[in-house]
């Protein structure tokens, strides 16, 4: 098969048993994964909102961070599961409705969450048990922040170091640099003037736009920091540690939700109805479940829709993903009934 037609390649189906329902497949070749939507197994009184972010634990853990439905008895933000998909507990009420931007790093011996919550505009620092260590708010030192409801952080990311970098993805679109005692350190990127000129026009390097995704990329080395941004820039920019930007990737990028790394693998679920896979140059490797239609559009209309409207196969709004120990792959999405996707290896 021809490059091209493996990024463009559709999900398949594999045969099953008669009367049971087939296993959406997508993918080429070592990377060819089955579907298996829908696998983690809520308890009756807790119901996903918008899936917005997922990790994995050093356990195996799968931690999940949503909106909570409107429905949902419990009022819990996050969600823990064990491998398998059976939930083990939950908590994060106060976040119900803005949970966003969910990171986890390991630090000497304990790992902890980084959850941003982009409604009431604050970073948490948290056990993996929802023991707050610190919260981050508003950076009104910087001086660009009329008042503290500007600031609506969309997701972070840390550093081998241990400073850490927020994306304030909904709000003035600025990249706000800590090192990881929260002491703040510099800003660079945005701003949302830039957009508000044309919203059609691409930026220049330098300048961010709807910053959405975060990470720090040590494939080639030095690690650096990925920003991937939407809107008319549509891109994922690259700057040093210390905020110079360097270059930007365009192909193969709609509109980035997050980043996880494997190896020489880049790993990026896109609002845009699929989840990439990049190698160490940036180059895609394979689009994923791709549910772009012909006429260009993807969640529209969509996203609101019971899953049972869903079609198998096919993702409507990737919002995060990470891998797994043994290379398998977690999405979550955005839609108000939540789905979260496991693409299992065959």
């Amino acid at each position: 098969m021809r490059r091209r037609d493996v990024l463009k390649a559709a999900p398949f189906l594999f045969t099953a048993a008669k009367g049971q329902p087939r296993t959406p497949v997508t993918g080429s070749g070592a990377h060819t994964y089955e579907m298996r939507h829908d696998f983690l197994r809520l308890p009756p009184n807790l119901k996903f909102g918008n899936a917005h972010g997922i990790v994995v634990d050093a356990q195996g853990r799968i931690i999940v961070a949503h909106t909570v439905h409107k429905t949902s008895e419990l009022p819990d933000a996050i969600a823990i599961f064990d491998a398998n998909g059976a939930f083990i507990k939950s908590w994060g009420a106060d976040m119900r409705g803005g949970a966003h931007g969910l990171v986890i790093n390991k630090e000497s011996s304990a790992e902890y969450l980084y959850i941003c919550d982009n409604v009431r505009g604050f970073v948490r620092k948290t056990t993996l048990d929802g023991e707050t260590v610190w919260i981050l708010k508003a950076p009104v030192m910087t001086g660009l922040y009329a008042k503290a409801a500007e600031y609506k952080p969309s997701t972070l990311a840390v550093a081998p170091n241990g400073d850490f970098y927020v994306a304030d993805g909904y709000g003035k679109f600025y990249i706000h640099h800590y090192d990881a005692k929260t002491n703040y350190i510099r800003t660079f990127g945005g701003s949302r003037a830039l957009m508000d000129r044309d919203p059609k026009i691409e930026t220049p390097l330098g300048s961010t736009i709807w910053p959405h995704a975060a990470g720090i990329d040590t494939r080639n080395g030095a690690p650096m920091l990925a920003i991937g941004e939407r809107g008319a820039n549509s891109r994922v920019q690259y700057f040093t540690l210390d905020g110079r930007p360097m270059h930007s990737v365009k192909q193969g990028v709609r509109w980035p939700s997050t980043f996880d790394y494997r190896g020489d693998l880049c790993l990026m679920p896109d609002l845009k109805a699929v989840v990439t896979l990049f190698d160490r140059n940036n180059n895609p490797i394979v689009h994923l479940g791709d549910g772009m239609q012909p006429d260009g559009k993807t969640y529209e209309g969509v996203r609101t829709l019971d899953r049972d409207r869903f079609t198998p196969g096919r993702f409507i709004a990737p919002h995060a993903a990470c891998f797994e120990a043994n290379g398998d792959i977690l999405v979550a999405e955005w839609v108000e009934v939540g789905r979260v996707t496991r693409l299992k290896r065959v």
